[in-house]
């Protein structure tokens, strides 16, 4: 493996090479996961005093939410950084007494931390400007920003303020709303329920697929009532307000979303065995473990002892995943919604897999970083698969041997590892145009690749 510069490029001009490992051993270390990493961040803001987040993500996403919370009057000290994980202090004023931002709000490239971030400010009594990167001014905001107006806040923006930058005007309280989400998200599920803490009663939010929980977990770890039913064969996640967040000391499991890639690389390849500790075994989560073993995967599974779930904490367990045998498996829209992720590598070990792999209602993938249902079939089809798009649909012919080709990741992290994973096991060299994107969620990513197959 051959990158330009430093071990792990971050240059949008840089290109990777990889050429294909004899083996694949070791542990690779795993970044804390994302999706908790802003969210403790976020929650840490809104709660009055002092709040210790160990092991969280030290990605840029991650840092962008960081930033924001500094720039929102909390006092954010890095005491402790670990081979892309990183130690927080937060001591903050709490919610209602948060500062007006002299300047705009960067969320850099981070769908997460602006949607929930538009949530959150929704019910603080200011006045602050969102904006992004190029790509994150492409991405809808108005999914959450509907919502969100509904309650009181107003949005002033380009496209009826469905995209950045976006200015909010928060109130004190909201008003409370019962709300039934057009698509599985967990990030508008998320704001509703941020906003829901400054609202005057209950508010609900109706989900047809069960998406990611974090949210829900975290707040009652903090003191907040969150009622999970079931309605009609919805899943409701219900918050009473005005509610307090309490500063607590918390730990961040490993990423599953960066466990991925080395779950897909070990099982596609031929001499491979490699562990993962601490990953997060969430139910809402583990959806690319249970999809990987459907298709044959030789994934073992032991739970953390204390880390269960059944107090409701995270549950995490130590993965050892080796070489396999792979088939192709039908994937259901609510699969899909449950992996939205980590589909484009999904995608890599359907190419590889014997038979044929459907893929259903993937649509939600054009509207990431990048268009990753066009991104992975260009790519995939560029290393030798056969793969056909219909509308929101992806259908891969696997069984094909992949050969080393030039990959473009549209500065697409998960584009970018999943074509890094592919030149593992293609023939020749394999080229990862941009792969500098990677540090977005997995800083450090490429030291590990090249670690494993030492």
């Amino acid at each position: 493996m051959t990158p330009t510069g430093a071990a792990d490029p971050v240059s949008d001009d840089a290109f990777l090479e990889v050429t294909p490992a004899g083996r694949l051993r070791g542990s690779p270390r795993l970044p804390g996961d994302k999706s908790i990493s802003h969210r403790a961040l976020l929650l840490a803001l809104l709660a009055r005093g002092e709040s210790r987040i160990a092991a969280a993500g030290d990605g840029a996403d991650v840092r962008s939410t960081a930033e924001v919370c500094r720039a929102l009057g909390a006092e954010v000290e890095r005491v402790r950084e670990d081979g892309g994980r990183v130690d927080y202090v937060v001591r903050s004023p709490g919610a209602g007494s948060l500062l007006e931002p002299s300047t705009t709000l960067d969320a850099g490239n981070s769908g997460t931390t602006t949607r929930l971030v538009l949530g959150m400010l929704a019910g603080q009594p200011l006045t602050a400007t969102l904006d992004g990167d190029a790509s994150l001014r492409r991405r809808p905001m108005g999914r959450v920003t509907e919502p969100l107006g509904a309650m009181g806040a107003i949005f002033e923006g380009a496209d009826g303020a469905a995209l950045l930058p976006l200015t909010v005007t928060g109130r004190r309280p909201l008003a409370p709303l019962r709300y039934r989400t057009p698509v599985p998200s967990a990030q508008i599920k998320s704001a509703i329920l941020l906003a829901g803490l400054a609202a005057d009663g209950e508010t609900v939010v109706s989900e047809a697929v069960v998406t990611r929980d974090h949210t829900e977990r975290m707040l009652r770890a903090r003191g907040v009532d969150v009622q999970e039913t079931t309605e009609g064969g919805r899943h409701l996640a219900a918050l009473r307000g005005p509610a307090d967040v309490r500063a607590v000391a918390d730990q961040v499991p490993a990423d599953p979303s960066g466990a991925a890639f080395w779950l897909v690389a070990a099982a596609i390849h031929p001499d491979a065995e490699l562990t993962l500790r601490d990953v997060s075994a969430n139910p809402t989560r583990r959806a690319i473990i249970d999809l990987l073993r459907r298709m044959g995967a030789d994934i073992e599974e032991r739970p953390v002892p204390g880390r269960d779930g059944t107090g409701g904490e995270e549950p995490l367990a130590d993965l050892v995943v080796r070489s396999s045998r792979l088939r192709g498996i039908d994937v259901s829209a609510d699969d899909v919604a449950g992996a939205i992720d980590e589909i484009p590598v999904l995608c890599l070990a359907a190419a590889v897999a014997e038979g044929r792999t459907r893929i259903s209602g993937a649509g939600e993938l054009r509207h990431k970083e990048s268009d990753r249902i066009a991104g992975i079939a260009a790519g995939l089809e560029a290393l030798g698969a056969r793969v056909r798009i219909e509308g929101d649909d992806i259908e891969i012919e696997g069984g094909r041997r992949l050969r080393g080709a030039v990959t473009e990741t549209h500065d697409d992290h998960r584009l970018a590892m999943t074509f890094s994973v592919a030149g593992l096991i293609a023939e020749g060299r394999t080229t990862v145009l941009r792969p500098g994107s990677a540090a977005i969620s997995y800083p450090g990513f490429y030291r590990e690749l090249e670690g494993v197959r030492a």
